[in-house]
This record gives C-alpha cells, structure tokens and sequence, in this order.
C-alpha cells in the first residue's frame, strides 16, 4: 500500500512569545514528532541536522558553472558578509542579552542569513572565522529544497525545506545522474523571494518589504517576478551532462552591487527660466524616475540604507555653490532633508551604555533631500536596528515607475561671476549610514559611495 506522509505545519509564534512554560510543552512536543512532520519558520529551529543537506561543493561537481556565480554572489555571504557579521553579534545578540524580550529576534536572523545552521539549532552560530557550516549562507540545497511555504503570506523566512534526494527547479523532465529533479512553479514566483526579503519584527512592523512592494506595482500586474531582473536568463548549460539552453543566472545581482544600482534612477534638470539678471532668483527643478527597479528605491534594509540628492552650482569662474532643497511642508519631512541632528541613541542597550548620545544622523551634507523610510524606536527616535523599530516616518522612497521632482529656489549671491552658471544633480546611494558604520569600524569598502545617476542645466547671468 503506497505510503502515505503527512504534512503538519505548526506556527508557534504567539505561543512562544506570551509563555516559556507552553513554549516549553510545545518543544517537547515537536520533538516526539516523526521525521514526516514538516516545520517552517520560527518552528523550524532545530528540527533539522546539518548532514540532512548538502555542501555548495557537491553541487558544484555537475553545476560547475552556476557554482562560481553563487561563489560571488551574496547569497554565498549572507552570513560572512562582515557588515551582517557586526549587525548580528555586536547589536542583535547584545541586544537580546540585555533584553530577553528579543532573544527570538537574534535566533531569527539566522533563519535567511545562515538558514542551515538555525535548521540545525546552532544558533547563535560560532563566528565566521571558526569555518562551521553557517558560513555557506544561501546555499544551493536550500533553495532547491524549498516546497512551498505556510500561511498566506511570505515573511520570516516560512518556507518549507524538504531535503533529501529530489531536487526543485523551474525545468520539466530534467535528469540528473545525482539526484531527482522535480519541476517547481512556487521556485519561480516573487513569493518564493519573500520568504526571505519580507520581514515581521516583533511589534508587528513589516521592516522589509522588497516583494511585498514589488507585489503593489506594475510589474508583479504584468507577471514580470523578481527572477527576471536579478536571475536573468541566458544561452548557457545549467550542468555539465545538460543540453544547452537558457539558463538563469546565479549572481543575484542587487543592491550591493554598483553596476545594478548604477542607472536606476533617470535624472533630468531644468531652470524655470533660462536667462536672468544678476540680482534674480534661480528656480531649478531635479526630476527622478524609478525607471529600472520593480520594488521601491532604496529596498530591503531600508533602515540602513541611505540615497540622497546633492545639487550643486558653479559660476563661470569655478566658484561652487552647495543649494539646499525646497522643502515641500509634508508630515515627517524633517526626516527627508539632511541633518547633523544626532539619532541611533538605542544602539547604547547592546552597547551596555544607557546614556549613549547618539551620533550624527545622516553624514550627508545639510540640506540634501534623501529618499528614505524612516524607523523609529519605542522612543520615536530614528534606528537602524529593526527588530527594535515600533513605527516609521514617512515612505519617502522612489516607487517602481514612480517619478518625483525636488525643487532648488537660490537666489544670486553679489560675488556671482556673470555668464553661464551650471547645475549639476547627483544621485547618491550609500548601504550604510556613515556615521554608523565608522562608528562600528565597518571596513570602508561596505559603505563607500555609489553614484547612481547625475544631470546637469544651465543658466546665463547677465549685468
């Protein structure tokens, strides 16, 4: 008689948040399970070993070529990754050191970024320079193991691993001499992708929301998904034994790499008037366009990540002047325009430091209008750790397809050289907050600015 598995999946979120004592009962009670009992999410920790998944390198004995993709791509360092490293074992764990409270959030961490090791119950996991298996990140077997997921919604890594001899792609009838090959129509949707790129903190805020955006726009409505943009496709072998054919790429392209992000955003500018006398006002408009990503810019690790508009004019005697955006009198707008304000003073808790200052906000010049969604604590003070994020300030980001225009109003200064004065506008983009990251000793290189597109107009100034 054909065997029959059952499937139970059971969320234990809520429970393990209000009691030990039931978390406790509970625990026992997964451990009397049999192997057929499923788990996802917060309930999978523990329920698997180590040796039930492969290693990147067995893999990489027929898929030589999607092998060395995966080497440089992100998903390899979701655990190494040294500003990741710093984030989790000197501020998550820390912080749940010193409040309890979120001891679920740091074990959670390791559920997308070193998902084998919470499988297996290390966590914390040792730290990447003792070599333990953590350090493969996103791997192969992960992925390809992955059966769907529980609930409605993707968020809090609540996918559903499955590992053993098949294997999930997005191709029919493929055949492989290692392993069976089952065809996946879950793999190839954006809410695969947000199993991981969606995330709940625990008063309930979504602090990232890349799929869930993508899901809002045009794109999701056109059936575009994620893979399109950041597994493209293209003439290749998926593995040595495999006809050619159209393979997607594994370097999962996105926001740490410049040559994704660079060309994101359209910018075009233009002066209200072309020609003025030397007492008059200058009216200069920046127009930005989303014309490139599905999701909004910045994504993801919002509360890290900083883009910001730097426009400047210059006589025609290379004198330059910095001008400061019009501010457009919306609710929060504060948080949108640079400051030297100081903010993160909830990075004391892990310091062990109740009266940390803070530090400098944004570490971009004054003025500057910078696209952001602001988190903030219990305390309505900006954060960057989002599991300690309790409301935000306004979404001020750039949607998918979305243009918005920043207004530049200056008046001539007397020692304005006359002739033509030139407008240029800068889009920057940092992955970290500066101040934050010197502050940490974050290696300069995960920091370093990235210019994502610039403009320039003109003006002639007469006597």
């Amino acid at each position: 008689m054909e065997r029959l598995t059952v499937r139970v999946i059971i969320n234990l979120r809520e429970i393990l948040m209000r009691s030990s004592i039931l978390a406790c009962v509970v625990g026992a009670a997964v451990l009397a399970f049999p192997a057929s009992v499923v788990l996802a999410g917060d309930d999978a920790l523990g329920s698997r070993s180590y040796e039930d998944y492969e290693t990147p390198q067995a893999c990489a004995a027929c898929h030589v070529d999607i092998y060395q993709q995966w080497t440089q791509a992100m998903m390899s360092q979701a655990f190494t990754h040294h500003w990741d490293e710093i984030e989790y074992f000197e501020l998550a764990v820390k912080h749940a050191q010193a409040d309890p409270a979120f001891d679920p959030v740091q074990k959670g961490c390791n559920g997308c970024h070193a998902p084998l090791s919470y499988l297996a119950g290390d966590v914390p996991p040792p730290r990447p320079e003792e070599g333990s298996r953590a350090n493969e990140g996103v791997t192969c077997d992960i992925c390809h193991t992955i059966t769907g997921r529980h609930g409605d919604t993707s968020f809090n890594f609540n996918w559903i691993s499955e590992p053993g001899r098949v294997k999930y792609g997005n191709k029919e009838g493929a055949v492989s001499p290692h392993h069976e090959t089952r065809l996946s129509e879950f793999l190839q949707t954006g809410e695969f992708c947000g199993t991981c790129h969606n995330e709940q903190n625990p008063y309930g805020m979504m602090v990232k929301s890349t799929q869930l955006e993508w899901a809002e726009g045009p794109y999701a409505a056109e059936g575009v998904p994620c893979h399109r943009c950041h597994m493209p496709r293209a003439e290749g072998q998926s593995a040595k034994m495999a006809a050619p054919g159209m393979v997607s790429q594994h370097l999962f392209h996105g926001a740490h790499d410049a040559g994704k992000v660079g060309g994101s955003v359209e910018l075009r500018m233009h002066p209200e008037e072309r020609e003025l006398l030397f007492d008059d006002t200058v009216v200069v408009k920046v127009q930005l366009f989303n014309a490139k990503a599905g999701h909004k810019i910045p994504t993801g690790s919002v509360e890290d990540r900083i883009v910001w508009l730097h426009v400047t004019a210059t006589d025609s005697e290379g004198t330059t002047w910095h001008l400061p955006v019009d501010p457009k009198g919306f609710d929060g707008e504060h948080w949108t325009i640079a400051s030297d304000e100081l903010a993160y003073q909830d990075l004391g808790i892990a310091l062990g430091d109740p009266s940390f200052a803070g530090l400098p906000r944004d570490g971009v010049p004054v003025g500057d209008r910078i696209f952001r969604k602001p988190y903030l604590d219990p305390e309505g003070r900006m954060t960057i750790q989002q599991w300690y994020t309790k409301s935000f300030g306004p979404d001020y980001r750039l949607g998918p397809r979305e243009t918005k225009i920043e207004t530049f109003t200056w008046q001539l200064p007397d020692d304005l050289a006359m002739g033509e004065v030139t407008f240029r506008a800068v889009l920057n983009y940092k992955r970290l907050v500066q101040p934050v990251a010197e502050f940490l000793n974050v290696p300069a290189d995960e920091y370093e600015t990235i210019v994502i597109n610039s403009a320039s107009t003109w003006v002639e100034v007469y006597d």
